[in-house]
């Protein structure tokens, strides 16, 4: 067995995984430890957590893959940035540089060529690792999306703000094998092209007056409240080239932000979000539709950060003839660290048997457990922190059956962007303005309801999913129809288009979680609870059993839950 490290360090999302083999060990996201939100920056607390997680040292690790993305500005070999000066020209930054941008200016394709290898795995306390391994930004994203499912065939795409000079990528898996289309290293020194829809959303979500690469959820969530009027004139500056691909008119990235931004000017927020929602859905749609009838494959597998977007997702299923879509749940770039150790197993074994150790995820779990000690940490936090009498699961049961807000910590940490039961805050759903009040308790502006979640029994009784989406929402990555039964009994799960983006749980995930959600229904009928992260407004979700008890304190939640017991600061009567 072998033990490999994957990191990524990147302007936002840096993180670190560890894997045994073929096996995910522990993976965790820089922002989940230094407490900022997307953090970005070398992801040293990150490799210091996994390895811990995993029982490992540094000198126990025999493998290192990196991303080609941020590295040390000392680390690249003497004087190349020197003679390559518009590398850095205006971008402000002084202390890293993308490796990618760096090779292609170099017209080198092999890493060793321009960065000093021995000094980077010193930088990173590795001096032992006997192999090192970059992985492609987008096969890095795109090959989770295949190797956690059972498939016979697939369309794997991907989209994003940019990585190794594209935007996208697009492959196939037939006949045992992955073949590349659009978007592997023959790309790294073509060109850049102007085509990122990613890129398009967030020059929109900084024109609505909020943070891009951020924010864009938010957009999201408004586009259901106004009309696509823009629509058209986003779409005049975009076309489409051979077999999908899609290709614009602007001749850089400057022009297509104020050109994007000038656009929304005069126009109110929510017909905005509802142009560059339609737009991109319409445009991803097609383009995925061409090369799934060209190619003749029945299975979807989707990846990068513009597959955040579960609205899109839920289009692509709809309008899409597949059998199966898949979303990988760490979309973002903290995802690259999963996808770069299967690239260097595939490398490795070669495609038979990499294969061959396929499996379809149970869970995403991957952070810290903090097991026994969970409730004597959040005890010692204050003496206001009182542990109440009676069955964890039952009593947190009743005390949301009485409309309290209660968050639960229990097992391991979740990796990626959803909060999925192991740091959530759970609801009645039964109520709308149970949004506004948590949302303000929460310092939150949300424009989506929260997300439901619901047993793996009753999520077809409630829901439109079926065999093609359930897999996906399972890690919440896809919305669907509510079923008319059932809208107005759980309102404060229901946006305004009667969608819902629902979690669909097994009590084999996480039975404290399960027996929650079934004693809650047993009280009220109602098969389905709020699950939203368990956070405040710009901060990252929480980690530690102390960051959970001040949320306590701090009046954000009313119980806090765990395996031991129900906490609460006020003693039990």
């Amino acid at each position: 067995m072998t033990n490999i490290l994957s990191v990524h360090f990147g302007l936002h999302d840096s993180a670190a995984a560890i894997f045994d083999d073929f096996r995910v060990t522990a993976a965790v996201q820089q922002e989940r430890l230094t407490r900022v939100k997307k953090a970005g920056g070398p992801p040293h607390e990150c490799i210091d957590e996994v390895l811990s997680i995993a029982g490992l040292t540094r000198s126990d690790v025999e493998v290192v893959v990196f991303t080609r993305a941020e590295f040390p500005r000392f680390l690249f070999k003497a004087g190349l940035l020197r003679k390559l000066r518009d590398i850095v020209k205006g971008t402000g930054r002084t202390t890293s540089r993308d490796l990618s941008t760096v090779m292609a200016k170099a017209g080198s394709s092999d890493p060793a060529e321009v960065l000093d290898i021995k000094r980077l795995l010193e930088f990173y306390g590795l001096p032992s690792a006997t192999g090192v391994m970059f992985a492609n930004h987008h096969f890095a994203h795109a090959l989770p999306s295949l190797f956690f499912t059972d498939w016979d065939n697939a369309l794997l795409y991907t989209a994003d703000g940019a990585g190794d000079n594209v935007n996208y990528s697009h492959r196939l898996f037939q006949d045992g094998s992955i073949h590349t289309l659009f978007g592997d290293d023959r790309w790294l020194h073509q060109p850049y092209r102007i085509d990122s829809l990613a890129r398009a959303y967030a020059n929109v979500t900084e024109a609505l007056g909020f943070r891009p690469l951020h924010h864009e959820g938010k957009i999201t969530g408004l586009a259901a409240y106004g009309n696509p009027i823009l629509k058209q004139r986003f779409q005049e500056h975009f076309h489409f080239d051979h077999d999908g691909l899609i290709n614009s008119s602007f001749a850089n990235g400057t022009v297509m932000r104020k050109q994007f931004m000038a656009l929304c000017n005069g126009h109110s927020r929510e017909d905005c979000s509802a142009s560059i929602q339609e737009f991109v859905e319409e445009m991803i749609v097609d383009s995925v539709s061409r090369l799934l009838n060209t190619h003749k494959v029945r299975n979807l597998g989707l990846a990068g950060g513009l597959f955040a977007n579960v609205k899109l997702n839920q289009r692509l299923a709809e309008n899409c003839d597949i059998d199966e879509i898949f979303v990988v749940p760490p979309m973002g770039d903290e995802g690259l660290v999963i996808g770069g150790a299967l690239q260097y197993l595939l490398q490795r074994d070669g495609i038979e048997k990499w294969l061959s150790q396929r499996y379809r995820l149970d869970s995403i779990c991957w952070g810290r457990q903090f097991g026994d000690e969970t409730g004597p940490r959040i005890e010692r936090v204050s003496a206001a922190i009182h542990k109440q009498e009676g069955d964890p699961a039952e009593l947190a049961a009743s005390l949301l059956a009485d409309d309290m807000a209660v968050a639960i910590v229990s097992g391991r940490m979740e990796f990626g962007p959803r909060a999925l039961g192991g740091r959530s805050i759970m609801a009645s759903p039964r109520a709308r303005d149970i949004n506004d009040t948590l949302n303000s308790r929460l310092d939150r502006s949300e424009f989506m309801p929260f997300a439901p979640v619901i047993s793996e029994e009753d999520a077809a009784h409630v829901f439109d999913l079926s065999q093609m989406t359930t897999y996906a929402a399972r890690f919440m990555t896809i919305t669907c129809p509510v079923k008319s039964h059932w809208s107005g009994q759980i309102p404060a799960v229901v946006h305004v288009d009667n969608t819902a983006r629902p979690q669909v749980i097994r009590r084999s995930d996480n039975p404290l979680y399960y027996d929650i959600l079934s004693g809650f229904k047993s009280r009220t009928g109602l098969p389905a609870l709020v699950n939203t992260s368990f956070n405040v407004h710009e901060e990252p979700i929480v980690n530690t059993p102390e960051e959970a008890a001040q949320a306590l304190l701090d009046d954000r939640i009313d119980y806090l839950v765990t395996d031991q017991g129900v906490y609460g600061t006020r003693p039990s009567s």
